[in-house]
Parts: structure tokens; C-alpha cells; sequence
């Protein structure tokens, strides 16, 4: 695994090197038949402001968000060829092309080509799910990373993997430096399919006007989008966006049965 851009605070310092451990041993164990482990941070719940002034498509309201586990890092190559060997699914839509690093040759790099079903199916498999917008907002804000919440116009290129950073393809997971919750590539490397579907409508006594008061809205508990749409949420900038585009409160709606060269995903699990 490349490394090479590694910069790991002293606190989450034994969280990433276990990771690394955990990640490197299920990347291989493709004919094991189990669902491959990887590593998870607890998020904790809280309520916060979900969407953007004066947005047409998802207007800032107040949304509730219930503690939860997110996977540290994007699902690689390595462990959706696990799932699709233990239930005769068909490959990503772009398996071994060197343009985009996917395949088994590159068993570290996320996986990409999947569609929200795809990704979906293999969280089910993993005994997970995929998380809902709100808990991937939550999680990339989560630790108080300024990295995480902004809106990176002097985003670096040794901060994370987008159009800048050289690379010109996604890179192994867990390459750049972690978040200060100990996430890796919630910014860059590859965008990620959510559980929602696109077009979200809050409820009216959760909005917050402009320069109102967000304490005066009435929090969603645990929003899951609409039950409607052709369209899935796609979170987090990737190796083929910009800077101004991996900031958390981007978003993008995609086909729900596409596959796309710059989207993965990664999984999250319901706290026992």
C-alpha cells in the first residue's frame, strides 16, 4: 500500500496503524468466502444545520442524527471481488482498466464503477449499510477538522487525492492523512454513493430562514431522503473534481443504476 502522503497525528496514531493492518489483511483474503473486515469509527450523534442558505435543492434545516460506525476508509478492489466471487455478482462496469487503477492488480484502491444497488448489496453482505447524507455530513465534520468543513479553496495537494494532487486516478485508501476523527478520503480519491435519494425536501418547521435563528427549527430525526427518485445522493469530491467540490455540503445526484469512474463508497453499521 502507498503511503507516501501519510501524516498521522500522535492521537489516532494506534487507530491507523491497526487500520493498516486490518485493511492490508482483508484486501487479500478474496476467497475466504466472508465478508472482509475493515475497521470502524464510532460517530457520535448531535444535531446540527443540514444544507445550504437559500438552496433551491436542499435549503439549511436542522437535522438529528443518532451515534452510529462508519468504515475508516472507501471499500477497495479487493474486498468487492470478495463479494462478488461469494454471490456470482457481476464486476464493476470498469474492472481492469489501468486508466482508472480498478481491478485485482490494484486490490488496495477503492472500488469504483458500482451503482447505489451495487454498493448497497454489498454493505447487506457485510452485515452493513450504506450511511443516510446526514450521517456522511455528520462523520466528515466529525472531530472538528477544518479539512472537513470547509470550503477548501486552498485545499493542498498533500491534504488529499482531487484534480491538483498529480495523481490523475483514485490511490490506494488510506494514502493521505486521516481526519481528526480517523477517517480517511471523506475529501478526495473517490466521491461516495449515500443510502438517500436525491431531491430531499425538509419539512417546513425544520427550515431555517435566512438569518434566522437555527435553535427556532424543529430537528428531523435521522432523515433518509425521499422514498422516491431516480436519482441517488453522491457525497465528498474525488480524484477527478476540484477544490471548491470536496467541500462536506457538496453534493450530487447520479442515477441510482449508474456506474461511475469517480464514485465508490464505504459502509456504515447501527451502534448495538
Amino acid at each position: 500500500m502507498h503511503l507516501a502522503h501519510l501524516r498521522v497525528p500522535g492521537p489516532i496514531a494506534t487507530l491507523a496503524a491497526a487500520s493498516c493492518l486490518v485493511a492490508a489483511a482483508s484486501a487479500h483474503a478474496t476467497n475466504a468466502g466472508a465478508p472482509p473486515i475493515t475497521s470502524m469509527v464510532r460517530i457520535p450523534g448531535g444535531e446540527f444545520t443540514l444544507g445550504q442558505p437559500g438552496s433551491a435543492e436542499l435549503p439549511a434545516h436542522r437535522v438529528r442524527v443518532a451515534s452510529f460506525e462508519l468504515d475508516v476508509h472507501e471499500v477497495t478492489n479487493a474486498q468487492y471481488l470478495a463479494f462478488c466471487e461469494a454471490t456470482d455478482r457481476k464486476l464493476p462496469v470498469y474492472w481492469n482498466v489501468d486508466r482508472f487503477q480498478c481491478g485485482a492488480r490494484w486490490p488496495d484502491h477503492p472500488v469504483i464503477g458500482v451503482s447505489q444497488g451495487d454498493a448497497a448489496a454489498y454493505a447487506a453482505w457485510a452485515g452493513k449499510r450504506l450511511p443516510s447524507e446526514a450521517e456522511w455530513v455528520l462523520a466528515a465534520r466529525a472531530g472538528g477538522d477544518g479539512r472537513f468543513g470547509g470550503d477548501h479553496e486552498t485545499l493542498t495537494r498533500d491534504q488529499a487525492n482531487f484534480k491538483l494532487s498529480g495523481h490523475d486516478a483514485p490511490v490506494a485508501v488510506m494514502s493521505y492523512a486521516p481526519s481528526a476523527s480517523g477517517l480517511y478520503d471523506m475529501i478526495g480519491n473517490v466521491r461516495e454513493w449515500t443510502a438517500d435519494r436525491f431531491g430531499t425536501v425538509p419539512p417546513a418547521e425544520s427550515l431555517i430562514a435566512g438569518g434566522g435563528d437555527p435553535d427556532a427549527a424543529v430537528a428531523v430525526v435521522d432523515p433518509r431522503g425521499p422514498e422516491i427518485g431516480r436519482l441517488g445522493v453522491v457525497k465528498g469530491g474525488g480524484w477527478y473534481s476540484g477544490s471548491s467540490c470536496q467541500a462536506v455540503h457538496v453534493r450530487n445526484g447520479y442515477p441510482r443504476g449508474w456506474g461511475d469512474f469517480a464514485v465508490g463508497f464505504r459502509c456504515a453499521r447501527d451502534l448495538e
